[in-house]
């Protein structure tokens, strides 16, 4: 079987992720322990205990998910091979570098915190917000997009058939969710987020996320990182630099990342991290194809099964 990583990005976090992993597996606990080092107050602590609001900031959240998703890498250690891709959404790209040996975990724990806080800074400076649409093939989203005059909004997360979130200042993406409405979407949902993330407003967070980025050695990923940006595969340090910056104002084409996976001969999925947003997800993007979830002690017993 053809094993593919893939990697949960903001919103998989909670209070008490990547506990029991620690506690359990001294792999994991001595990666909590470097990102306590690294980030110089203890991200652990705050993983475990809270609270949720701080937790939830996205200069913390993006750290938090990267370390619980290489806790989870270092306990899978090589049990089942050499994947034949990796994957992240958003913020979960970083952690799929770490896996494919593209950046160390110390270079990406400190980048997406940076991160974090260049994209928080850039949501203060140009107010903005996101929605999902339910229900709407993407080209119908794209259109409602589009007809848009007052404001900004794009679509932002290609997640599956019928799942797109757009992105964009207040006005824009209050008037898409109309038009979603109006045009027939089953849902539209507006996200408690800081910021219009993957979207023209995040072009200073991205300005500076690429100053921050040169000064990190990239290397050579040892097997391709599927990108965001383009949902193609990545082999070269230097494009594995610049996609990651253009991830910030393009939209995340998850559902086409999946497709060129699979269409590459992955046939198994195996989500890192907290949660199983991915894994889910899969259900659509990878029908008949096996996909699991392995954050906490139990996931791995069952990988043993």
């Amino acid at each position: 079987m053809s094993l593919a990583l893939i990697f949960p990005g903001q919103g998989s976090q909670h209070v008490g992720m990547a506990t029991e992993l620690a506690r359990t597996e001294p792999a994991a606990a001595r990666v909590l322990e470097i990102a306590d080092e690294v980030l110089g107050f203890s991200l652990s602590a705050l993983m475990s205990e809270g609270p949720e609001d701080e937790l939830t900031a996205t200069k913390n959240a993006q750290p938090a998910l990267l370390t619980h998703s290489v806790a989870a890498l270092r306990v899978l250690g090589d049990r089942l091979g050499t994947p034949a891709f990796a994957a992240g959404h958003s913020l979960g790209e970083y952690s799929a570098h770490v896996a494919a040996g593209t950046l160390t975990f110390e270079d990406a724990l400190r980048a997406v915190r940076a991160r974090g806080e260049l994209m928080h800074a850039a949501g203060q400076e140009r107010p903005g917000t996101m929605a999902a649409i339910l229900g709407l093939d993407d080209a119908v989203v794209e259109d409602v997009c589009a007809r848009v005059d007052d404001g900004v909004c794009v679509p932002a997360n290609f997640n599956s058939a019928g799942q797109v979130v757009v992105s964009g200042d207040v006005a824009g993406v209050a008037r898409a969710m109309e038009i979603a409405k109006e045009t027939g979407a089953k849902r539209v949902v507006q996200l408690n987020v800081s910021g219009a993330f993957h979207s023209p407003l995040m072009q200073p967070a991205a300005d500076g996320l690429r100053a921050y980025l040169e000064a990190i050695e990239f290397r050579d990923p040892t097997f391709p990182v599927i990108s965001n940006a383009t949902a193609s595969p990545i082999t070269e340090a230097r494009a594995a630099r610049e996609l990651l910056v253009e991830q910030l104002t393009s939209p995340v084409r998850w559902s086409a990342s999946v497709t060129a996976m699979v269409s590459q001969g992955a046939d198994r999925f195996l989500e890192l991290g907290p949660g199983k947003v991915l894994s889910t997800l899969n259900r659509r993007n990878a029908r008949g194809m096996v996909s699991g979830h392995a954050g906490d002690p139990d996931d791995f017993a069952a990988l043993e099964a």
